[in-house]
């Protein structure tokens, strides 16, 4: 590919895929939301807000100037929180050419639609750009990766050519890029492990210890497959980067934010003031609402999503809602999650 590349997004996933296409020696743009921001990033070269320490190559040109980043970028990286996806792209549509693959780098289910990102884009961008819409995914702490940490992602879209691309375009001795076809599923597994991290922390935060934590995550994943096979995943998908991957990550780093808010709120805390308290979003918690409706929507059994639900927008006791959990009825383990009879739906 080796064209220009753009990125939207200064949080601290956006900066890092910025700093890790920049060191590769691509042509790359970030794009701040204000003048006062890029020049700060420009005179510093650190991202001292969302990932100090890290040094800025000289290479990486830094604009507010939303037109000149993406005009004749060939590939657009967008990485902003999955509320602002809507209208950042309704800013960035008029100057996207008309050949440029757009990557959502979001991690989220839209509020108040629960639409993943790439439904999103559909709906803000013309019909003939669907088929350039590809999405990354995997066990991607920004913190890890910009030290120069190894680990790996999954580049999906529907078009295999346009995954490939990207998958060139991002590729390193460090970041080793898979594709996969599967778009639904690796979107949905990349938004719903916040769900599973926020609980994993409260784990934590409780001093449950590292069976119940394992058997916290081992169901959250069985949820995940669940919704994601109802929403027309593939179930194999779970099973990889952007499902099992993804999902240890963000249930075991300090890095991660949604394990954060989990211990907060096994200390006390209240939701709204632990989000307060925090400079970067948390996907996870608004997540958890569109979750339910999602499951709602499908019919299907999602008990640590809909518990964590009542604690985190309806006040219920923490205490009480883990008691619940714990005292739920036998059933079996692979229920909602066997692959559908592809022989029967082909034929």
């Amino acid at each position: 590919m080796s064209g220009r590349v753009a990125v939207i997004g200064t949080g601290s996933w956006g900066t890092t895929l910025a700093w890790l296409l920049a060191g590769k020696g691509s042509e790359v743009a970030l794009c701040t939301r204000t003048e006062a921001e890029a020049c700060a990033l420009r005179s510093e070269r650190e991202n001292k807000v969302f990932l100090p320490g890290v040094r800025l190559p000289d290479n990486l040109d830094i604009t507010n100037d939303l037109a000149q980043a993406v005009d004749d970028a060939d590939l657009v990286l967008v990485a902003v929180p999955a509320a602002t996806m809507r209208d950042n792209l309704q800013r960035l549509r008029d100057h996207l050419s008309p050949d440029a693959i757009l990557v959502s780098a979001t991690k989220g289910l839209e509020p108040g639609t629960a639409l993943r990102m790439s439904e999103v884009m559909c709906r803000e961008l013309p019909e003939e750009s669907w088929c350039r819409i590809a999405v990354l995914s995997g066990p991607n702490l920004a913190r890890e990766v910009a030290a120069g940490l190894p680990t790996a992602a999954v580049a999906a879209a529907e078009d295999e050519g346009v995954a490939q691309r990207v998958q060139v375009e991002l590729m390193t001795s460090r970041y080793l890029i898979y594709t996969n076809a599967d778009i639904v599923g690796v979107e949905m597994g990349g938004a719903l492990k916040n769900i599973i991290a926020i609980t994993a922390g409260i784990c934590d935060g409780m001093h449950y210890g590292d069976n119940a934590k394992s058997a916290l995550m081992t169901r959250g994943l069985a949820e995940i497959t669940r919704l994601g096979i109802a929403a027309g995943a593939s179930p194999l998908t779970f099973a990889g980067l952007a499902g099992v991957g993804d999902l240890l990550a963000t249930c075991a780093s300090a890095y991660s934010r949604n394990h954060y808010v989990g211990e907060q709120l096994a200390k006390g805390r209240k939701v709204a003031d632990i989000r307060a308290s925090m400079k970067m979003v948390a996907e996870g918690v608004p997540t958890t609402a569109e979750a339910c409706r999602l499951a709602t929507r499908y019919g299907v059994r999602m008990p640590i999503t809909t518990l964590l639900h009542t604690v985190l927008f309806e006040g219920r006791d923490l205490q009480d809602a883990i008691a619940e959990l714990l005292n739920r009825e036998a059933r079996p383990e692979l229920g909602g999650m066997q692959a559908p009879n592809l022989g029967q739906r082909n034929s």
